[in-house]
């Protein structure tokens, strides 16, 4: 299904509500805010495998453009407006955008994106006021030509790009009509999470994200009302889930962290008892957290692991987790392969690259045949890995350890930052924290933290030595931190990841 479904039954639903503002987009105006925008693009020339680019803080016009293409056989490009005028026209222009939406809120960066792109210019289009070089949004709206065809688009989102440039997640089109039942996450949350049009889902994440998108779509296709928030505040969150009764959210575990941060009193100050799902994902979560989460909300906790590749996905419920301390659950799109380093399959808990097996190879790397390929299993070109870490109990749940790449080898032992970071994150005195590996002359590297201290606490070498105690009281002594560094402030994303390259690049320029 999609929103013109719904639309012909209940024209004046709510199918947009963004959380600040009040601003209600109904089903109605969603069907023809879409439908016109998809004419307008075809007017334009645009066909089916194109791809439109969105450059947009969090509106409701996102979702409007995201229907347009997805009704219209258009992937549509969402970029991360945090990064700079460069790094958007590199994502536009290797996307072969051929049209660029922006937010006027984002003139400055529209207008330098522009500026960059000069070479390779799609058409630019900006909504929400006026941007100097760019077209009017409403003078698409106000097409005429609706399309009668209406193959079912994609999402072409970028990956955060750990080392080197982001490359684009190319997914193949589906063979179907967008009113047709066959978009594997629209079918896994109406069957697994048993969404539908009673209920209302909170995205506190940015839209450029992929499950905040997809999800955001699922709903919609499903005839729910989606409710964004303009950006993630703790308090604000509480708000909202009162103030619209709110029954299904979805978290990323620093945004557990912080709703855990604040005062018990001002947790208690909101009536969140709508909540029928509080769903997770997106980075490992530490048990504790999640143990305290389930605490406060009840076994409401729902968790999946998957990627924007959109290669495998597990889930695990709460009373399964229980059971299951630190897994992320059980594969419900693929079958799981632990491998090691050449491809050979491990036994039952040992720790090897995570690979999901599908019928075929169903995502690619935008023109990088290279990374595609490095994605792929060495025998099996329909077994992929995104380089999580991670083994499979006795039962078939998956447990992660981290990724390959933030390994930490010393003395030949090998220490998983996610386990330490673990322990630390309900630390009292701890806002925030990043376990990294630095050069050691006799072993290799060895174990460092970056800490984030709360207010009120002041860094001192006998507040490091606590931290040391600390780690050592609740996980083996060899993967404690050597030494603990006090920094202002983390680098993270919008959606909560911590952004770990940021900060061993500082470590390894140091050692050099």
């Amino acid at each position: 299904m999609f929103p013109g479904v719904h639309a012909a039954a209940n024209p004046d639903r709510p199918a947009i509500i963004m959380a600040g503002s009040g601003q209600v987009t109904t089903y109605g105006e969603l069907e023809d805010r879409s439908a016109a925008l998809a004419g307008a693009l075809h007017d334009r020339g645009l066909r089916k495998g194109d791809v439109i680019a969105v450059l947009s803080d969090n509106s409701a016009e996102v979702l409007e453009i995201y229907w347009a293409a997805i009704r219209s056989g258009l992937y549509i490009t969402a970029v991360n407006w945090r990064l700079q005028p460069a790094e958007v026209a590199y994502i536009v222009a290797d996307s072969d955008a051929k049209v660029l939406f922006a937010s006027a809120k984002l003139a400055d960066l529209a207008g330098e994106v522009a500026a960059e792109l000069a070479d390779s210019a799609p058409a630019y289009v900006a909504f929400g006021g006026a941007v100097d070089g760019y077209g009017s949004y409403d003078e698409l709206l106000s097409a005429t030509t609706r399309l009668d065809d209406k193959p079912r688009g994609s999402d072409m989102l970028y990956s955060s790009g750990t080392t080197g440039r982001p490359k684009g997640i190319k997914p193949a089109l589906l063979p179907i009509q967008v009113d047709q039942p066959g978009d594997p996450i629209t079918g896994l949350i109406q069957h697994v999470f048993k969404a539908g049009e009673s209920d209302v889902y909170l995205s506190p994440a940015p839209m450029y994200h992929a499950a905040p998108l997809k999800w955001s779509g699922a709903i919609h296709a499903l005839g729910g009302t989606v409710v964004v928030m303009e950006k993630f505040d703790a308090e604000e969150l509480l708000v909202a889930v009162e103030k619209y009764k709110v029954t299904i959210a979805q978290f990323v575990p620093t945004m557990f962290v912080r709703l855990l941060q604040l005062p018990e009193e001002v947790r208690a100050r909101y009536d969140v008892s709508s909540l029928r799902l509080a769903v997770h994902a997106a980075a490992p979560c530490p048990p504790d957290v999640k143990q305290a989460m389930i605490d406060w909300l009840g076994p409401i906790l729902f968790e999946y692991y998957s990627a924007t590749e959109q290669h495998g996905i597990t889930i695990i419920s709460t009373p399964e987790w229980l059971g299951k301390r630190g897994s992320v659950g059980k594969s419900v799109l693929g079958p799981v392969h632990i491998c090691d380093d050449e491809g050979t399959v491990l036994p039952v808990g040992e720790v090897g690259q995570v690979f999901f097996e599908r019928d075929k190879r169903i995502f690619s790397y935008h023109k990088d045949p290279d990374k595609t390929k490095a994605a792929e299993h060495p025998d099996h070109e329909n077994w992929t890995t995104v380089g999580d870490l991670g083994y499979v109990d006795e039962d078939g749940y998956v447990f992660l350890t981290d990724r390959k790449a933030f390994m930490i080898i010393s003395g030949g032992v090998n220490i998983y930052p996610q386990e330490v970071e673990n322990a630390l994150t309900l630390h009292p005195k701890i806002y925030d924290v990043a376990v990294i590996g630095v050069p050691d002359p006799e072993y290799g590297q060895q174990v460092k933290a970056v800490v984030q201290l709360r207010d009120g606490h002041e860094p001192s070498e006998s507040l490091a030595e606590e931290i040391i105690d600390y780690v050592r009281s609740k996980i083996a002594h060899f993967k404690a931190p050597r030494s603990v560094d006090f920094v202002d402030e983390l680098p993270r994303s919008a959606t909560g990841k911590l952004v770990k390259r940021e900060i061993e690049k500082k470590y390894l320029a140091a050692a050099n």
